[in-house]
């Protein structure tokens, strides 16, 4: 094996602009759609808004009115600026100003775009704090920490296999999941395929790891590394682009969230992809690779920024459901308000649980601190549960307005239609026809269309496994904490206390009244 440590320490970097992230994606990737190979994804209909999209995400890192809110000092002793989530947190302060970092990013996607840059950030802001968990590759993951926090570099993951022959292991599937085929001087030599690389297309790096029920077997298949998404074998797939649908069959105003905000989910393969010796994180290391879910710290981060991301997207659903409730001249009946309250309790519930994810984190590893991985798998339990609720009520209670629109945003533009719309069309409360079909329009896009039918699943299925989610909240709970014993210890004491104040023969604590004297209970009734 060649030496792992890393010729590139001494380079320095910067977060790009948006133009420089726009220009970084024309590297000749291979990306597939429709049967062909797209030649540039920034200029593509199926992906061109998306990328502006995260562009602006890059400009906002630039805008002095936004710098207090995402950024910090990094802490390589660059003297440079960095996201503050990309940064290891070492106390609750730290934490709060890494969500409000990642909730200001999402305001600019209204909370549609889990996948933004930061999202990598809850794994490469691990390195930092616990290198050792890589072993011999330790010198790589401090590289790639320091890196991608000056870079804010744009990473995405493929880390579950394929659904296809789901029953067996992975080496036992080894014609289609990700392995090591052979070592070679400058890296490793891997093929297999990847699944669900959400937003791939748009990223620098794809990061690849083992996440599934079945632990590995086989060493050939124990690898954790990333790659360069230009990297020659490295293979995306796409799915049908919403962005493109969008463009095609209708507008901007029809479709004001899957014009833009697209995240292509994508079938990564790697055919004979060489991974250089410092990209690789993990390798041969059945027990590590096996527990990097659990044991590297990404669990908790991911949880972090996933739900702070679903707390602006419910910020925005429950201001949109509102807004349609007026135009619908609903608003003021009562079992409305209490569907509306529901949407809005659902939200401070999530707003409540980033908070005290942040405020009461978990101490860690040399100095870090996580945030509370008990209130992060509260939000993993019941999202699953409480976003289809949402889409219940609000298709429920705003009815056939959501589909009381007109075809097209060019009906406003013809004098022959327009005047029909501004009668029979027009909102409750002074609303004009055209405010209340905007409203309508983009509360469909957001619940009703293909892109809010994938949302609804992403929300279903973005922590995992639903019933091993729940397993897992069981586990967190009985897990030992040095010197403080589990949480399902101390809830069980707190019982055995109320136990331990009585008995047979009555109270055993002082200051009660056995009922003796008054007890019918063995009374001689002769």
């Amino acid at each position: 094996m060649s030496d792992t440590s890393t010729s590139q320490a001494v380079e320095t970097w910067s977060p790009m602009t948006g133009e420089e992230y726009i220009e970084s994606l024309r590297d000749g990737r291979t990306v597939y759609f429709q049967g062909e190979k797209v030649l540039d994804v920034t200029t593509h209909p199926a992906f061109r808004n998306s990328v502006r999209s995260i562009a602006r995400l890059y400009d906002a890192l630039h805008d002095p009115a936004q710098q207090d809110v995402l950024m910090c000092d990094t802490d390589t002793g660059s003297g440079g600026k960095t996201h503050k989530f990309f940064r290891v947190p070492r106390s609750a302060e730290d934490l709060v100003g890494a969500r409000d970092a990642i909730a200001g990013w999402q305001r600019l996607t209204y909370g549609w775009m889990g996948r933004s840059p930061d999202y990598k950030a809850s794994f490469l802001g691990t390195l930092g704090a616990f290198p050792e968990f890589y072993g011999d590759y330790r010198d790589n993951a401090q590289y790639w920490y320091r890196r991608s926090q000056e870079e804010v570099s744009y990473w995405n993951h493929a880390i579950v296999h394929p659904p296809v022959d789901r029953h067996l292991g992975a080496d036992q599937a080894g014609d289609v999941c990700m392995h090591v085929e052979r070592e070679t001087d400058n890296g490793l030599i891997v093929s297999g395929a990847k699944v669900v690389a959400t937003g791939s297309a748009l990223t620098h790096y794809n990061f690849i790891a083992h996440f599934g029920p079945v632990p590995l077997q086989d060493p050939s298949f124990a690898i954790v590394c990333t790659t360069p998404m230009d990297v020659e074998g490295v293979k995306l797939i796409c799915r049908n682009s919403y962005e493109l649908q969008a463009a095609a069959t209708g507008s901007v105003f029809d479709y004001p969230l899957s014009s833009r905000l697209d995240e292509n989910d994508s079938i990564l393969v790697f055919d004979e992809v060489l991974i250089p010796w410092e990209n690789v994180f993990l390798y041969g290391d059945l027990e590590n690779a096996n527990n990097f879910f659990p044991a590297s710290g990404f669990i908790p981060r991911f949880t972090f920024h996933g739900l702070a991301r679903l707390c602006v997207k419910l910020d925005f659903i429950a201001g949109l459901l509102s807004k349609a409730l007026r135009a619908t001249g609903t608003r003021d009946f009562r079992g409305v308000q209490a569907n509306l309250g529901e949407v809005i309790a659902i939200r401070n519930l999530m707003w409540g649980l980033s908070d005290a994810m942040a405020k009461s984190p978990d101490p860690w590893e040399n100095g870090a601190v996580q945030p509370s991985l008990l209130y992060g798998m509260a939000y993993r339990t019941f999202t699953p549960v409480l976003y289809p609720r949402i889409k219940d009520i609000v298709e429920s209670v705003v009815g056939s307005g959501l589909i009381y629109v007109n075809s097209n945003a060019n009906d406003f533009k013809s004098d022959e239609i327009r005047p029909y719309l501004e009668r029979y069309v027009r909102g409750s409360n002074g609303i004009p026809a055209l405010e209340r079909v905007k409203i309508m329009k983009l509360l469909w896009d957001a619940m009703g269309s293909e892109f809010g039918g994938r949302h609804e699943l992403y929300e279903r299925n973005y922590a995992g496994n639903n019933e091993q989610i729940r397993y897992e909240n069981l586990h967190v709970a009985d897990t030992e904490i040095p010197g403080m014993g589990s949480m399902t210890q101390a809830l069980e004491g707190f019982a055995e206390q109320c136990m331990a104040e009585y008995d047979l023969d009555g109270w055993t604590i002082p200051g009660f009244f056995n009922p003796d004297d008054v007890s019918l209970v063995g009374r001689d009734w002769g």
